[in-house]
């Protein structure tokens, strides 16, 4: 098969890693590989932040399930605790990607655009043997008191925001990718 259909079809969303941080080199060939997305009329209206510091992931991580913990609907927060409690799973490594502030006009290209971004860091970490799960719920680090906070600790830009991040590791437990649903695709 294929090398890049391969990678596409065993890629899974891993909730639980190992403490063994990744080569060096491999997480520049990711973070690389995440600037080569393509984007709208090519305006690349993001920024990519590595984050290795495991102290600032645990503060991260805190922050988020306190959030989590306070929004009325307890589902995800419940559903983290049933998997360990671990917002971020034990990641050795955070990649975010941080979007500059969408208007009502941008909003759905500059979506479109952090999603790509996030496929390329999640499949380019899958191809050097690096689990991964792409998460949105580490917004909830940026929702309460602690926002301007963390925005500075991850010198994310004026005029930018979180879009995505995606935890990066090695699986400490078997994981298969969600079956496709063929029924959902359509030739004409």
């Amino acid at each position: 098969m294929n090398e890049t259909l391969n990678v596409i079809k065993t890629r899974f969303s891993c909730r639980k890693f190992k403490s063994d941080v990744p080569k060096e080199q491999d997480l520049k060939s990711i973070a690389e590989a995440a600037l080569y997305a393509p984007s709208g009329m090519n305006r690349q209206k993001w920024q990519i932040i590595a984050v290795q510091n495991q102290a600032l992931i645990k503060e991260l991580e805190d922050e988020g399930m306190k959030s989590l913990k306070s929004l009325p609907d307890q589902s995800s927060y419940e559903r983290i605790m049933s998997r360990g409690g671990k917002l971020f799973y034990n990641a050795p490594l955070m990649i975010f990607v941080a979007i500059e502030k969408p208007t009502p006009e941008t909003a759905v290209s500059y979506g479109i655009d952090c999603g790509i971004v996030a496929q390329n860091i999640a499949l380019s970490a899958k191809s050097l043997g690096l689990d991964n799960v792409i998460c949105g719920l580490a917004a909830f680090c940026f929702s309460k008191e602690k926002a301007q906070y963390f925005k500075e600790k991850l010198q994310i830009k004026d005029g930018y925001t979180f879009g995505m991040s995606v935890l990066i590791g090695y699986a400490d437990t078997d994981g298969a990718p969600h079956p496709p649903d063929f029924a959902k695709l359509t030739y004409i």
